[in-house]
């Protein structure tokens, strides 16, 4: 038990070391970790994870890590996984918060987090690509999907009111025998 709860926590130190930019960076790197090499959990999975982290308070990459570790291990694998993800964060913050505002307005400095943050956004594209293949799967959920997308365009509303209409779809879709295709 012990081998395996270091194995939770190594596992999800390592996507928190490797991740510049929040939670949804997070996310290509857990899905390569926990799905491909672990396969702790499914696409499919994650995507629920990622969709409930979403709409919990906290972090999406903590409140996935959680998810995860308590599937796999129960409430301790949970709080070994949640340690895992945050443990890089604090020592690297740690570390950085005594110098960073002595560096901050060098130049070399502005453009490394100019270059950091067009990287982010690459890695986020790839995870909405990677999940847009466990997700959209029928002309349904590509209908949902366009709502959500459009809807999200077009007003200024919290994630969470978009994750409860698209769940309130999803539902009355399969009660009323039209999501019967995407099972």
């Amino acid at each position: 038990m012990l081998k395996m709860l270091l194995e939770l926590f190594i596992s999800f130190a390592k996507v928190g070391v490797m991740t510049f930019g929040g939670g949804y960076a997070m996310l290509p790197i857990l899905q390569r970790e926990i799905v491909e090499n672990k396969h702790w959990a499914t696409d499919e999975e994650l995507t629920d994870y990622f969709a409930i982290a979403q709409c919990t308070p906290g972090a999406i990459a903590v409140n996935t890590a959680t998810f995860i570790g308590q599937k796999y291990l129960g409430i301790i694998g949970g709080i070994a996984a949640t340690l895992g993800v945050v443990f890089p964060s604090i020592v690297i913050i740690t570390m950085l918060a005594g110098v960073i505002s002595a560096f901050a307005h060098l130049p070399a400095v502005i453009n490394a987090f100019a270059g950091i943050r067009v990287c982010v956004c690459v890695l986020i594209f790839n995870a909405v690509l990677k999940l847009w293949s466990s997700a959209v799967k029928g002309r349904l959920s590509l209908l949902i999907f366009l709502l959500v997308a459009l809807g999200s365009l077009l007003f200024d509303i919290s994630p969470i009111v978009f994750v409860i209409i698209a769940t309130a779809l999803g539902i009355g879709l399969v009660q009323f025998g039209h999501g019967k295709e995407e099972r």
